[in-house]
């Protein structure tokens, strides 16, 4: 059992083999993603019913609670990979964290983005600069930017892993604060709506098209994240003997 394990960690190492394996996999992952956040968008907008208090301002919920999901989980993998990497020094780990940054980022700028544009009519303000929620959302976001822009400031790319999974590992501490800042402290958001205790504080036409889209929108990112690591195993390994073979095979297939 131990020895199929090793077997099977140290394949996943394999750049060839993790190149290949993306691959394939991520169009059966973005597909089904995305038809699946177009199913849910039009459920949470035409069918769920409207909230007594919010009206229909709440249905950005399907976009901004998805987005805040994955921005907190992208930061996880980024920083998960880079343990990974100064541990066990595996490249590839990297890879993968490298790749995560910018998806991570995109969806921690969705997620503010939408929380003001739900913000202002429910609470008369674009921004709370008080809020620890909203806070903690903008310093995750801060991180990411930080992240990239450290990797980019060192040319070594070993040097650059290594300073960028410190980063990403200290960081951490600010998703833990983002996800538990309500619990922790006074804040303009409401507790937790799917996992409260008694079960979820949705009525079951509401609470459908978000976990539609919640899983819709994991999906998507498992797709983008897998074909952005594709293209960062390329780059580390352009000068590889096996990528030099699979381009002059794809030259004389052409």
């Amino acid at each position: 059992m131990w020895n199929y394990l090793y077997r099977l960690f140290h394949r996943f190492a394999s750049p060839p083999h993790v190149y290949r394996l993306a691959g394939r996999l991520s169009p059966w992952l973005a597909v089904p993603g995305f038809l699946l956040i177009l199913y849910g968008t039009w459920k949470g907008l035409f069918v769920a019913p409207t909230d007594y208090q919010q009206g229909d301002a709440f249905r950005i919920i399907y976009v901004h609670v998805p987005s805040a999901y994955l921005a907190q989980m992208a930061y996880m993998i980024m920083a998960i990979a880079g343990g990974i990497g100064l541990i066990w020094r595996m490249k590839l780990a990297h890879a993968v964290a490298a790749s995560a940054a910018p998806l991570g980022a995109g969806f921690a700028f969705l997620t503010l983005a939408t929380g003001a544009i739900w913000g202002k009519p429910m609470w008369g303000t674009w921004f709370e600069w008080a809020d620890p929620r909203m806070m903690s959302a903008l310093v995750l976001l801060f991180l990411y930017f930080g992240y990239m822009a450290l990797r980019s400031a060192i040319d070594d790319t070993a040097k650059a892993d290594k300073a960028s999974a410190v980063l990403a590992l200290v960081g951490v501490v600010n998703v833990f604060i983002v996800r538990y800042s309500v619990e922790w402290w006074s804040s303009l958001h409401q507790g937790q709506t799917i996992l409260a205790e008694g079960g979820p504080r949705m009525s079951d036409g509401m609470l459908a098209p978000l976990l539609i889209n919640l899983l819709g929108f994991t999906l998507l990112f498992g797709g983008w994240l897998l074909r952005r690591v594709r293209t960062e195993v390329l780059y580390r390994e352009r000068r590889t003997g096996w990528v030099r073979k699979m381009v002059a095979a794809e030259g004389a297939g052409a």
